[in-house]
């Protein structure tokens, strides 16, 4: 993406490499400056800014908050080879020629950088600038974006760490205690990139009276700082839902899927901006709050390459022990996926909404209007 401020005939930058998409620290920089004139300008220098920095820029009632850290600060003289120069070291431009101005720089090294990133109230931009000076003056300039990212491996031991928990949600109807709902779930590991699989392994039971469904979700929390105070904004960017829970059941997921869209990754080492990413499972739960357990992710750049299988097996083997809740237990009822779909009771009596928002009114279980059947038979195991 180019900006133009002020026109002679041509004036754009040009990096060596335009299929080159990002660019991480340690990286060199290169490219040209191409200038042509529609008239004879005489101009004192071209100068080459590299530049990079974090802005954070909101509104809290009547306070502007605004933060900016420098990440980057490059400044050049470009010089034209075999191009004669005034006593004053300007140059004269002609039309019909095309100049050529070549610059090159290195990043700073890895670790000093932060990914770029653009939010709804900060961003982390990169970008080389040409500026061409006349009389000591600004004459015109150009701007060429470039993106940074800094490599985050989910291969390594942190990442690789198997992630599990559990939460509970005691619900009342008119200060009436009805029950409660629950879920334990657990995930392989933390670190994720793009297009991967999330596999949820969860448990969800349901003792009140009403009709859960539950969910789940990446959610990004962007967070913004700057004048001592904190912006935080939420972000869903996928989900998959499960079935209808009815009273009295619960439901299992086995390894159910939810793919890694295209992500930025996981905001790391910036003071002002961060982007942390979690895996939501929800309950939504009609007439009341909804049941939430969030587990964290690190979203890379560098994917799962599988050579760590090994102690992410033995790792999933030890978060199984510590999560057996997560499988079925003969102390619960059956799950209502084991009822045959001829014995569900009428759409006609209890809606189950396949389509619901959070908005849609609550949905409560009559049952008196109608019976469930009983759940098929099962033996516990010793």
């Amino acid at each position: 993406m180019g900006v133009l401020t002020k026109k002679p005939k041509t004036l754009e930058v040009q990096l060596s490499d335009p299929n080159k998409s990002t660019y991480s620290g340690g990286d060199k920089v290169a490219g040209r400056v191409i200038v042509e004139v529609a008239e004879a300008v005489r101009i004192s220098t071209v100068k080459l800014f590299g530049i990079g920095c974090a802005k954070v820029d909101y509104n809290k009632g009547k306070l502007r908050c605004k933060e900016e850290i420098e990440y980057l600060k490059y400044e050049e003289i470009l010089h034209l080879d075999h191009q004669p120069t005034d006593a004053d070291g300007s140059i004269t431009l002609r039309p019909g020629n095309k100049y050529e101005f070549m610059f090159g720089f290195e990043l700073p090294q890895a670790g000093c950088l932060v990914s770029s990133y653009v939010g709804k109230f900060g961003s982390v931009q990169y970008y080389v600038k040409a500026v061409i000076e006349k009389s000591g003056q600004s004459y015109a300039e150009f701007k060429r974006y470039f993106e940074v990212e800094e490599p985050i491996d989910v291969n390594t031991q942190d990442l690789m760490a198997p992630v599990a928990g559990a939460n509970q949600k005691k619900v009342t109807c008119m200060f009436i205690p009805d029950g409660s709902v629950s879920v334990a779930a657990h995930i392989g590991r933390k670190g994720y990139s793009e297009g991967e699989d999330i596999c949820i392994d969860a448990q969800f039971e349901n003792t009140c009276s009403r009709i859960t469904v539950p969910k789940a979700s990446i959610i990004a929390k962007h967070i913004y700082l700057a004048n001592g105070r904190t912006k935080v904004f939420h972000e869903k960017l996928t989900s998959v839902r499960g079935n209808h829970i009815i009273s009295g059941m619960r439901d299992v997921w086995q390894g159910r899927v939810l793919r890694v869209p295209k992500l930025k990754p996981t905001i790391l080492g910036c003071d002002i901006i961060h982007v942390d990413y979690s895996l939501r499972i929800s309950v939504h739960i009609p007439g009341s709050e909804k049941l939430i357990l969030e587990l964290p992710l690190v979203i890379g750049t560098i994917p799962y390459n599988g050579m760590n299988s090994r102690t992410s097996s033995m790792s999933s083997q030890d978060g199984s022990a510590n999560s057996s809740t997560c499988v079925s237990l003969p102390s619960f009822p059956p799950s209502y996926s084991e009822i045959s779909r001829d014995n569900r009771m009428d759409s006609s009596f209890i809606p189950l909404l396949d389509d619901y928002d959070e908005d849609d009114s609550p949905i409560f279980m009559h049952i008196s209007e109608y019976q469930l059947p009983p759940p098929p038979a099962y033996t516990e195991q010793n």
